[in-house]
């Protein structure tokens, strides 16, 4: 009998399953805990997996409850969830010299949407590289805070907060208010601001821009930025347009807020309102108690929230790129084209259904576990949308719920996170499956719409 061979969907869902079960067990440990502490299970799962998901969401503070040797299997997980299992795998298999297969590169291809096996394994090598390289900059800049403020500890507060914002994961050591503390720390705001958003971009943009930008004659910035590819120039222009206007929302609606930003001087009000903005992008810190802001600007952070990052980086949602197709799609269809077309390109139409199937997806998934955890915790509803958000966008985020979760309610936040972690991904791989075409042909059928 034909043993059959495990997709790369399948390969991923298990992988990061078997990393927060991993990842949970060795929480419980005793050796992972301060004194004093105890642990329940239905926790150790919760931040797990909320670790392994890059989410950010605890029911416990993690500075106060974890030792030093739970502190690190946190930031593993953080890693490993970062990076994603196809990665990290290859990773390891390169380290310890164990010959990269076929299979194995057909994997990478599968995770990373290429046209091309050449040049796989270099390419996961150098995504690993530029990960520690901008994590290493990113524990420089908090290392010019936390060592005078911490001393030798502040070397590991550096190095675990740069990984952590790097990877989207929102978690951190510093007493459970997040960066609250740091609200006017202009070194730990664009500290933290620069690895949320390069992390944001994807990697495949980085390799774009370094190739564009490269010194030559008679080039000029425009024309450098002509010269790059659809993708990069929709997830610039998306992620400076997302940012930019969600600053500007937060500044209109939350100026003159006393518990947010009515307080500040205006520089503090444009850097607290430029923080809030960029975390929205699936990073999960606050400079900000989230539950102190007005309703019209969380109803603006719920659908920001929700769009997350850009593809083949860190960050969750449904991803920069899919709105702008959809968008673009919606524009097409008002003016009667039959082509879906954006900077004087075509956008093939497997690539919008893919953009549907993924926001379907993920809508779907958000509305039911948002009804489930209304029905298990009997909670405003505003804080309830808001925490499941956070979740199935792998944001990390929340209004003050995580901390009162029911059993239940806990189960069906790591639910949404696990879901939300893998879902846009599966789903992205399953469209770019290669399957061979049905022979059927059916008869064409013209039903109403709208």
């Amino acid at each position: 009998m034909k043993k059959r061979k495990l997709t790369t969907t399948v390969i991923i869902m298990l992988g990061f399953l078997a990393g927060a079960a991993a990842g949970t067990l060795c929480l419980l440990l005793p050796v992972s805990l301060r004194q004093g502490q105890v642990l329940a299970p239905l926790d150790a799962l919760f931040v797990a997996t909320s670790s392994i998901c890059v989410t950010g969401l605890s029911t416990v503070n993690i500075g106060q409850t974890f030792s030093f040797f739970g502190q690190i299997v946190l930031l593993f997980l953080i890693q490993f969830g970062g990076l994603g299992i196809v990665t990290f795998t290859t990773m390891v298999l390169c380290l310890f010299r164990r010959r990269i297969t076929l299979s194995d590169r057909m994997l990478i291809q599968s995770a990373y949407n290429l046209d091309t096996l050449s040049g796989l394994v270099k390419l996961t090598m150098r995504i690993l590289k530029v990960t520690l390289f901008l994590e290493g900059i990113g524990a420089l800049g908090y290392s010019l805070v936390f060592l005078p403020e911490y001393g030798l500890k502040g070397i590991w507060y550096s190095i675990f907060h740069a990984v952590s914002a790097f990877c989207n994961a929102g978690i951190d050591l510093l007493g459970g208010n997040s960066l609250c503390q740091y609200r006017s720390n202009v070194i730990v705001n664009l500290t933290t601001i620069f690895l949320i958003i390069v992390s944001g971009l994807g990697f495949p943009v980085y390799w774009e821009i370094l190739r564009t930008l490269r010194p030559r004659k008679n080039r000029r910035g425009d024309a450098a930025l002509r010269k790059m590819n659809l993708h990069t120039k929709i997830v610039i222009l998306a992620t400076l347009s997302l940012v930019l206007s969600g600053m500007a929302l937060t500044l209109l609606f939350e100026h003159n807020n006393p518990a947010t930003l009515g307080g500040m001087g205006w520089p503090d009000k444009i850097l607290a309102a430029l923080f809030q903005s960029v975390t929205l992008r699936t990073a999960g810190f606050a400079t900000i108690p989230q539950e102190a802001f007005r309703p019209a600007s969380c109803l603006v952070y719920l659908l920001f929230m929700f769009i997350g990052g850009s593809p083949a980086g860190t960050a969750g949602g449904v991803k920069t790129v899919t709105l702008v197709l959809l968008l673009a799609s919606m524009f097409a269809n008002i003016k009667g084209r039959k082509e879906v077309c954006i900077m004087h390109r075509k956008v093939a139409d497997d690539t919008i259904r893919r953009c549907v199937a993924i926001v379907t997806f993920s809508f779907s998934v958000l509305a039911l576990l948002t009804t489930a955890l209304l029905a298990v915790q009997q909670s405003d509803f505003l804080d309830t949308l808001y925490e499941m958000t956070s979740a199935i966008a792998t944001v990390g985020l929340s209004r003050g719920l995580t901390g009162s979760l029911y059993p239940a309610g806990k189960l069906i936040v790591s639910l949404a996170m696990y879901l939300g972690r893998i879902g846009p991904i599966t789903l992205a791989l399953a469209f770019n499956s290669p399957r061979p075409a049905g022979t059927a042909a059916f008869a064409e059928s013209k039903v109403i719409v709208g």
